[in-house]
């Protein structure tokens, strides 16, 4: 039985990860299906882009890829030091490029004057985004939601589009 990613990462041992994503379904994330003579190779491009784009967001940075007709492959660099240096202003404003936040991190975006409660709750907030911003798990999360849903939508259904992503050390000479 595979062991949680969080026990598998050690930063320590090597800030550099390769991870794997494979589709559900007999789904397709690119390529042609002989079968239905149906062509995804524009799904290549849905992914590369998001795979380029989120590295602006994440102290994650994509060291290589490999994008299959049913997978892709990532090698992921975790860059947790840079997360440690955001302002909490800058973990908020990367946080709300992906999610809406909650009703505290908009008020302190807008310039509303937080209380002592309400500042050291959105303190505790802001090191749990801080945390997930420079993490695997939430990184192919983001990613793989995504093209899942361009997909889902595309192929007028619902559900996952890829498995939950498998993952590996890698050396760090990758």
């Amino acid at each position: 039985m595979p062991k949680p990613r969080k026990h598998q990462v050690s930063l320590d041992a090597t800030p550099y990860y390769h991870c794997v994503s494979r589709c559900v379904r007999r789904a397709f994330l690119c390529g042609t299906d002989h079968m239905t003579s149906q062509c995804y190779e524009h799904r290549r491009g849905w992914l590369e882009d998001k795979l380029l784009s989120l590295p602006q967001v994440f102290a994650v940075e994509v060291a290589a890829y490999a994008i299959m007709s049913n997978h892709y492959h990532v090698v992921l660099f975790i860059d947790a030091e840079r997360a440690n240096h955001w302002s909490d202003t800058e973990v908020i404003e990367r946080w709300h490029t992906l999610f809406s936040g909650n009703m505290l991190s908009q008020r302190f975006m807008d310039g509303d004057e937080l209380g002592v409660a309400e500042q050291k709750r959105l303190q505790i907030y802001v090191e749990e985004w801080r945390s997930r911003l420079s993490s695997i798990s939430w990184f192919m999360r983001v990613l793989n939601e995504a093209i899942a849903r361009e997909a889902n939508q595309e192929d007028q259904c619902t559900g996952r589009l890829l498995f939950g992503s498998s993952m590996s050390l890698t050396s760090k000479a990758a």
